[in-house]
């Protein structure tokens, strides 16, 4: 331990013998402490390019555009792809996150009506985003008591589970008598059934 009266030779001694933070560092040689944050550049980055797949899984004739075309040019590659299937026709109920929406069948319908367009951007309804491969839709299967169970179809680009917290974060932010939201198989839930969803 350092005390106060330490003569600086001693100080010296100290520091180059022990690993000391920098924020400690800073406070020995009487030098201000400025913590830097990394930064990346995106100059290495790179995704994965499974277009071939999904040409191949979806349609002969559909060409996959890419992630940084304009929205008009993905649309229309989008449009080569059926949307999911919605087995409601009710409207979307779109409240704000903190309402206090009663647990009721009807009620879980029409919140995730709106958070298919909310959070739109994870799933396949809308043509841009079916344009560069992405076709995954959520339906509702049944409340189990105070559990939502749901069903994950097509193909994403988050990790499934990751659309499923969202989902479920969106119905439980709405609907506070939600315990959880579950899906109706944890196959559902995993890469295997997200690479099979561009063969079929």
């Amino acid at each position: 331990m350092l005390t106060r009266y330490m003569c600086p030779a001693a100080l010296v001694v100290c520091l180059t013998l022990l690993p000391l933070s920098a924020a400690f560092q800073a406070a020995a040689t009487h030098k201000p402490f400025i913590k830097t944050h990394l930064k990346s550049s995106w100059d290495n980055f790179s995704y994965d390019d499974d277009d071939e797949l999904l040409d191949y899984g979806v349609d002969t004739d559909f060409k996959a555009a890419d992630e940084n075309d304009d929205p008009v040019v993905k649309a229309m590659a989008g449009m080569a792809l059926d949307a999911p299937e919605v087995y409601w026709d009710g409207e979307p109920i779109d409240v704000p996150v903190g309402s206090q929406l009663e647990l009721s069948e009807e009620n879980v319908q029409g919140v995730l009506a709106a958070c298919r367009q909310e959070i739109g951007t994870m799933f396949g309804y809308q043509a841009e985003n079916r344009g560069v491969g992405i076709t995954g839709g959520v339906d509702f299967v049944d409340l189990d008591g105070p559990t939502v169970v749901l069903h994950l179809k097509g193909r994403f680009w988050h990790q499934r589970p990751t659309v499923l917290q969202r989902v479920g974060a969106y119905l439980m932010g709405r609907i506070p008598e939600i315990v959880d939201v579950i899906v109706e198989d944890d196959y559902e839930l995993t890469d295997e059934a997200n690479d099979a969803a561009i063969l079929d």
